[in-house]
């Protein structure tokens, strides 16, 4: 009877610690992603784009806020929270031309994904998503990409190249 005991015993801390790595695992999905960057990318004209992005740590560390300013003027903020009772991360975007994004995390194995909710217009539907990828210590790409209707591939419509300013 002892040994039972202590083989369900056993059995219930494996089983603790399996379902607590995970929500640790997400609950820090973007952890990577604090600090000062500086940013490039190439505009759809071929010259060089450049910006800066600062994300903190805010509300006692529950939630991220990304301060994002690029060179032409265009400016942006976020915030993003991860909820432990629902395990889902959420953002909310705005920016200086008036828009308003909500996202939801996605996991896509070792890339970070937010998505949007699709998009219907004149019968046209459209998927939005930011996705985070060859995430290093000190630097990592960013893609915005969309699809429309049935397609199968993702097209990129804006890729950001972050590195952590020194």
């Amino acid at each position: 009877m002892l040994r039972l005991l202590l083989f369900v015993s056993c059995l219930s801390s494996v089983t603790l610690v399996a379902t607590e790595e995970p929500e640790t695992t997400l609950a820090s999905a973007f952890e990577f992603w604090v600090g000062d960057w500086d940013l490039t990318w190439t505009n759809a004209n071929g010259t060089l784009g450049t910006g800066t992005n600062r994300i903190e740590k805010i509300l006692d560390g529950k939630a991220l806020q990304e301060n994002f300013s690029a060179a032409s003027g265009f400016k942006g903020r976020s915030l993003s929270v991860y909820n432990p009772k629902t395990q889902v991360w959420r953002q909310s975007w705005v920016d200086n031309q008036g828009a308003y994004l909500s996202f939801t995390y996605e996991v896509d194995g070792s890339k970070r994904n937010f998505k949007i909710d699709p998009i219907e217009r004149n019968g046209s539907i459209t998927y939005q998503r930011m996705l985070f990828h060859d995430i290093e210590k000190d630097s990592f790409s960013w893609d915005w990409m969309q699809i429309q209707d049935n397609g199968e591939t993702w097209k990129i419509l804006w890729s950001i190249s972050y590195k952590r300013k020194p």
